[in-house]
């Protein structure tokens, strides 16, 4: 029997129907048939509810090829411990000077090793690990996506190849197809010389700390701290070397999947994109010509350098003006690998990551599906963004800088919405990552089904002058322990007291800080800026400005 036969089976024994099934888990009854027929399989998170609810085990309820990962989580040895390498979105750097080929074999021996190891994972001895592996389109993306694959399969791994798609994509097709993990290979938002490779779990979800600092300690050599004698990790012989395969048909799967959530024809609107010439260059387009939109394209032809080059989220100035001179509803630009999306309006103003989490929250708060009428944004989100949630009847926590510290708040104390200002949306609901091409649809949806402009769906959000400098430096984490340059951000601080806010902190993914501040005045904000900008100056710590 199938899980989707047992499914149907619990259901109608328990005298269930299949609407009332749908509304307990929170899902659309389509996909609950899709589950009962066999098309696509249920997420971990909906595995664990059926299990509860008909009071059955993982075991009953699964099939014997389906994997389901059994792992305990991994706690670092000391909480003082810092990771090296791995920052908040994986080992990252420019390719071939701090990440290179070797590097990335490393990681897939590592990988593979460790997802088929029983101390780790729970599973029996023999078991070989399920990898799925994706890339954006920089030209290095090719060399470690092989690297990485080479790696895991001389551990004993079978790897499947997404090729060229979206960081959301390798979350959604990890915990669909229940891998063990996934891998990214990408940098982002970042130039096209640098690259990054992400380890995503069974969840879908970023790798803890602990298994950071496993896959740091065998990169350094450092193979006591594995428990392994010898000088390397074991490798497969004969016929345990694992496999490496094609997998596009994942990729289409999560193309579907998207289409799958709109609940409107958007034959009325006209749709710009800017794909950054990365991941997500074909899969937008697909998805929304499916949807019925106009669909008006730039920047979808990457060519191994160009990826984020005066494009995308992060370069959004020449995508507003195409908006507004072909006279478009709506548009929305993504990053490289398109876990971000900033949108435009019909007027060509930009809709930041703020505005958005004002939309989808209100959206949510009137279908009474925000959970706790709270949100969760980090730091950065602006003044003006707490102000109009709370006239709505929304509460807004913040978190350290990062979509990770997002979802685990939004997971620790059960919200459902939560985001960056720069464009990462984590609707958790339908995604445990920010999905650029998601939140488009969302936004997109919302013009349908409120029959509004985006320019007067967002109206309310008033933001408070905001500034943001990225000071290239030599060493980030020296500036942040700085006597001098603290004390002069204590200072600014203390002078601008309740009037407005200034931030001071280290990039997760590169090599500079950024500074921060809030203040009604522009002019106050420019000034204080350079205050600080020419103490870190002063001290030496400045590449270039």
């Amino acid at each position: 029997m199938t899980i989707g036969e047992k499914i149907t089976h619990l259901r109608i024994v328990s005298n269930i129907s299949q609407e009332e099934l749908a509304g307990i888990l929170k899902v659309s009854r389509q996909s609950l048939s899709k589950w009962e027929n066999g098309d696509v399989l249920p997420s971990l998170d909906k595995i664990k509810e059926l299990c509860a609810l008909f009071k059955v085990t993982a075991d009953e309820l699964i099939d014997d090829n389906i994997v389901i990962h059994r792992g305990r989580k991994i706690e670092l040895p000391d909480e003082n411990i810092k990771i090296k390498y791995f920052g908040t979105d994986g080992f990252r750097g420019e390719a071939n000077e701090q990440l290179n080929s070797d590097r990335a074999y490393k990681i897939g021996r590592f990988i593979g090793w460790f997802y088929g190891n029983p101390k780790y994972t729970m599973q029996k001895v023999g078991y070989r690990p399920k990898i799925v592996i994706g890339k954006d389109t920089r030209r290095s993306s090719y060399m470690f996506e092989y690297a990485v694959a080479a790696g895991a399969a001389a551990s004993g791994a079978d790897v499947e190849l997404l090729h060229v798609t979206t960081t959301p994509s390798v979350s959604y097709i990890v915990r669909q197809d229940c891998f063990d993990c996934g891998v990214m290979i990408t940098a982002s938002h970042n130039p096209f010389h640098d690259n990054g490779i992400k380890i995503i779990n069974s969840n879908g979800e970023k790798i803890e700390d602990g298994i950071a600092y496993l896959a740091e300690a065998y990169l350094d050599g450092d193979f006591a701290t594995l428990g392994i004698e010898g000088d390397d990790l074991p490798f497969a012989k004969r016929e345990n070397v694992g496999t490496i395969n094609d997998y596009s048909s994942g990729r289409n799967r999560y193309i579907a999947y998207l289409i799958s959530l709109a609940k409107h024809s958007m034959k009325k609107l006209k749709i710009g994109l800017d794909t950054a010439n990365g991941a997500s260059w074909m899969i937008a387009k697909s998805v929304f010509e499916a949807l019925g939109a106009q669909v008006f394209i730039i920047n979808n032809r990457p060519d191994g350098i160009n990826i984020n080059v005066n494009a995308g989220s992060t370069h959004i100035e020449p995508f507003s003006k195409f908006v507004k001179q072909n006279k478009l509803d709506v548009g929305f630009a993504f990053d490289g690998d398109a876990d971000r999306c900033l949108a435009v309006d019909e007027n060509g103003k930009v809709v930041d990551g703020d505005k958005i989490i004002y939309l989808l929250a209100n959206k949510l708060k009137n279908e009474g599906a925000l959970e706790g009428d709270t949100v969760v944004t980090t730091v950065m989100s602006n003044s003006g963004l707490a102000k109009a949630l709370k006239q709505i009847g929304v509460k807004m926590v913040r978190t350290q800088v990062g979509d990770r510290y997002v979802f685990e708040k939004m997971c620790s104390d059960g919200y459902v919405l939560g985001g960056e200002q720069s464009g990462h949306v984590i609707i958790k609901k339908y995604a445990t990552t920010g999905d650029g091409i998601l939140t488009a649809i969302m936004v997109a949806e919302t013009m349908l089904e409120q029959k509004e402009s985006l320019s007067k769906l967002v109206a309310p959000v008033k933001v408070v002058p905001q500034i943001l400098k990225n000071v290239r430096v030599t060493d980030k984490a020296a500036v942040m322990e700085d006597q001098v340059v603290l004390a002069k951000f204590d200072e600014i601080n203390g002078e601008i007291g309740d009037n407005g806010r200034a931030l001071l902190r280290q990039s997760g993914t590169e090599p500079m800080v950024r500074i921060m501040l809030e203040l009604a005045s522009q002019e106050k904000c420019e000034e204080y800026i350079e205050r600080i900008f020419n103490v870190i100056k002063k001290r030496g710590y400045v590449l270039s400005e």
